[in-house]
């Protein structure tokens, strides 16, 4: 099998496991579908080994031919950022950029960066998914993910955005009503609004002890309420619902106006979270990519509510 075979073979496989079977695949590259499983074969016995099980209703990849999938699409998004290098030698970038964020950072504060990227290359699009859970960048498609959490070493290229400090939060009427906790322990005797991750997870709360040791609280055993966007804890704190844990970029706007008031400040640890922006690893990163990963990274830099400094939260603890 010659190289331009192969790569005929290869497009055939993945038009066919993305469509669903071969006469899909055969449309969309107009062929027939004979063609399209001949191809396949070929490639098959040009490697030795079944990447995929046939039936007459159902295509579905053997785990070699999973295998096999992941690097065929690296190897053909590695062709397709070659052809548009070239092209953008002679024009400004363009095309469609695929975006997934979660639903609150993505809307305060992905969203508001996207005019003026979009004013700069009026040639882009970008599409943009607002959803929690965790998506698989390249299996889904996408071209940039903006995360949050605790991100795992992955083959994605990561770049920081800030860290997501998190503080323990009251309503000003709340205090009134319930007095204001001056220990860890003291928690128990008040309403707790916690955190459930997509995972089932309830995120517990962290306490530096003045000899040094780390302390955890599970809000879930004192909940009041059990969350899973966090931007709803910031509005039940608000309420008057009880205390939460929430991160500082959300809560700004409410600490500065005094809606809400930072509580055991000094001994509740922010944690380890972090937002970051992926990509795929790509010996060459289209320039639609390119110009909207350095516009994302230089605005949300310039985001002041994502970098407050630790110590400016001292004006806000009840």
């Amino acid at each position: 099998m010659d190289s331009s075979q192969r790569v005929r073979a290869i497009i055939s496989l993945v038009q066919a496991v993305d469509a669903g079977s071969f006469a899909a695949a055969g449309r969309l590259l107009g062929v027939t579908s004979a063609a399209v499983s001949k191809n396949v074969a070929g490639l098959e016995k040009a490697l030795g080994v079944r990447l995929m099980n046939r039936t007459t209703r159902t295509l579905k990849l053997t785990e070699e031919g999973e295998a096999f999938l992941r690097q065929a699409r690296v190897a053909l998004e590695a062709l397709d950022a070659a052809v548009d290098t070239v092209a953008a030698q002679r024009a400004m970038p363009a095309g469609r950029v695929r975006i997934s964020t979660s639903s609150a950072f993505g809307n305060n504060h992905v969203l508001p960066a996207l005019p003026a990227l979009l004013a700069c290359y009026p040639s882009l699009s970008v599409e943009v998914d607002f959803d929690d859970r965790v998506v698989d960048i390249v299996r889904d498609g996408y071209d940039i993910a903006v995360r949050g959490g605790n991100i795992p070493d992955s083959a994605l290229v990561t770049r920081s955005v800030c860290r997501l400090n998190t503080v323990l939060v009251a309503s000003p009427e709340y205090l009134v009503s319930h007095g204001a906790p001056q220990t860890p322990e003291a928690l128990h005797a008040h309403r707790l609004i916690a955190r459930r991750f997509l995972s089932g997870q309830v995120a517990p709360w962290s306490f530096k002890a003045e000899d040094g040791s780390i302390t955890t609280l599970d809000p879930a055993s004192g909940a009041m309420m059990t969350l899973s966007a966090p931007e709803s804890l910031v509005q039940a704190a608000c309420d008057s619902v009880g205390i939460a844990e929430v991160g500082v970029h959300l809560a700004w706007d409410r600490l500065r106006s005094g809606a809400l008031k930072i509580v055991l400040h000094q001994s509740h640890q922010p944690g380890t979270y972090e937002m970051v922006m992926q990509y795929p690893h790509r010996a060459l990163v289209a320039p639609r990519v390119q110009v909207t990963v350095k516009h994302l990274l230089e605005a949300l830099a310039a985001d002041t509510k994502l970098h407050v400094p630790m110590d400016a939260l001292d004006a806000y603890c009840a």
